[in-house]
């Protein structure tokens, strides 16, 4: 039996530190990895070299991470790329979003994380393509957008139209952030982009018939400032693992 083809990793940072920290993790478990410290630099090898993800900063000298972004997406729009940002960076988060990031990780991340979120990427792009109006099943939750129907084990949710095209837009998405305004005019139009006390009320009413405890959700998820994402099959089995070691680190590591 062949083996799959190592995925190629391009790390994009000016710290020289993080660039070492990431490189010997990532070797390990079998990622080609390459290295550029300015933006500049990532779009001349992207030109020359294979790559399969990227894994961006945004706070760089030079043309920065944000316009780095812009300029790959100007010639390869499918290429996986999450961006590397700092906690206090949401309204950067939501542009690079904008622009077509695929994720985000904040520093300080766990190695764990990081690694899970370059093989969900990498495994979105490599997936075959699904039909608009093909069910959607994740985890107990089953989506049928021709019929227009949701259940969870098999036992039918009575959603509004409203409550189910957030659904649908969040679960056809699964693993990946929506960023409060795409989600808003995604349901409502662009004139409601803003609402997002309007969002919250519909989200917090759609755990209450999707999520075992409202209050504790494991499908509907929120990245705070920024937008809601669906659990993935990944991040499911995650958490029924009961998989909190790297938060419980960095938490320790942050106080």
């Amino acid at each position: 039996m062949s083996q799959s083809p190592a995925i190629r990793v391009l790390i994009v940072d000016d710290e020289p530190a993080i660039r070492r920290a990431l490189r010997p993790p990532l070797m390990e478990l079998g990622f080609q990895v390459a290295e550029a410290s300015r933006g500049e630099e990532a779009l001349q090898l992207l030109h020359s070299t294979p790559v399969d993800v990227v894994l961006l900063d945004i706070n760089m000298p030079g043309i920065g991470g944000i316009e780095t972004l812009r300029r790959i997406r100007s010639f390869a729009p499918r290429l996986p790329v999450l961006m590397v940002t700092v906690r206090d960076g949401e309204e950067e988060k939501v542009e690079a979003l904008e622009l077509g990031a695929d994720d985000y990780v904040t520093k300080p991340f766990s190695i764990r994380e990081l690694i899970a979120r370059v093989r969900t990427a990498y495994r979105r792009v490599h997936a075959p393509a699904r039909a608009e109006d093909a069910p959607i099943e994740i985890g107990e939750i089953r989506l049928v957008p021709s019929r227009r129907s949701v259940t969870k084990r098999g036992q039918a949710l009575h959603l509004t139209r409203k409550e189910f095209e957030i659904l649908y837009c969040l679960m056809s998405r699964a693993g990946r952030v929506v960023t409060y305004a795409r989600l808003l005019t995604a349901v409502w139009g662009a004139e409601c982009r803003e609402e997002v006390e309007y969002l919250r009320t519909f989200i917090r009413q759609l755990r209450k018939k999707i999520e075992d405890d409202p209050s504790n959700p494991v499908y509907l998820l929120t990245d705070v400032y920024v937008g809601y994402r669906f659990a993935d099959a990944q991040m499911l089995a995650e958490t029924a693992e009961g998989n909190s070691v790297d938060t419980e680190t960095k938490n320790a590591t942050e106080a």
